[in-house]
């Protein structure tokens, strides 16, 4: 198992990009700056909540970790909120698998939100706005646009006004289809390799301090070797309890191999004795 540099992870790692928002000082303003440029609009108050675990609601159920939620703290509780939930989600993996399943899976983060995010006994108007942002550096659909934007919609009257307050964005880091901002390129752009060549613009050049600040940091690095360790662990015991499964069917196979030249030498014998009677008669 090949170990990469905390120096040389990108953005889209979810251990560099949960860093960033955790850390002390600068996960705020660094989340801020991503919705920022994703959305084209300032954010106030952000409330950032790390790898955001929703167990099942028992033990047989699906749970899910988010790797990132922030919510806009509310500047007036009291009042029905229209607050929003943002779930980032980098992600790097590209199997058939995970591409094929991401709008289930979509479909499944918002429940998860949804479910917990409206209590007991309040009216479904105080349910919270949720946006799931999945970045990727594959193409989820296939159409080389660096934005897809799913909502729901009435089949019948596409036109018509519906919105239940979800929504999720997919941001394909390569895709050059659609009409995206200059800046949102340059930011995927760096968010796929994170180096100083890529900070193009003053806010990236800002991201990239933050990202340094961060990645020098000997409580990050710590955590991240420690990390590293478990995943090796358990990588290592994968591969040991893959060498004992291989071990076992060796030694089923030459059981059954021994079984069948016992058999075969049995049968061999029987064929013998059988001859010998024939020729004493």
């Amino acid at each position: 198992m090949q170990k990469r540099k905390l120096k040389d992870l990108n953005l889209l790692d979810d251990f560099l990009f949960n860093s960033m928002v955790t850390y002390p000082g600068i996960g705020e303003s660094f989340s801020r700056e991503l919705l920022r440029i994703i959305f084209q609009k300032d954010f106030g108050k952000l409330i950032v909540v790390p790898q955001k675990t929703y167990y099942g609601s028992d033990t047989d159920k699906h749970g899910t970790r988010l790797d990132v939620y922030l919510e806009e703290e509310e500047s007036e509780p009291d009042i029905l909120s229209t607050s929003t939930i943002y779930d980032i989600e980098p992600n790097l993996l590209d199997s058939t698998e995970i591409i094929n399943s991401l709008p289930k899976r979509m479909r499944f983060y918002h429940a998860k939100i949804d479910a917990r995010s409206l209590k007991s006994g309040e009216s479904y108007r105080a349910l919270k706005n949720v946006i799931v942002i999945m970045i990727t550096p594959y193409d989820p659909f296939g159409l080389n646009r660096m934005v897809y934007t799913i909502r729901a919609k009435c089949e019948e009257v596409p036109d018509m006004a519906y919105d239940d307050g979800a929504r999720t964005l997919f941001l394909y880091t390569k895709g050059t289809e659609g009409n995206p901002s200059t800046e949102l390129k340059q930011l995927l752009q760096y968010m796929q390799d994170t180096t100083l060549e890529n900070a193009t613009n003053n806010t990236l050049q800002t991201i990239h301090q933050m990202v340094e600040i961060v990645k020098q940091d000997e409580e990050v690095s710590l955590s991240y070797m420690k990390i590293f360790e478990r995943e090796e662990i358990i990588f290592n015991q994968g591969i040991e309890h893959e060498k004992a499964n291989t071990e076992r069917e060796r030694q089923r196979a030459n059981a059954e191999k021994d079984r069948a030249d016992a058999a075969e030498q049995e049968i061999q014998k029987l064929k013998e004795e059988l001859e010998k009677l024939k020729a004493t008669k």
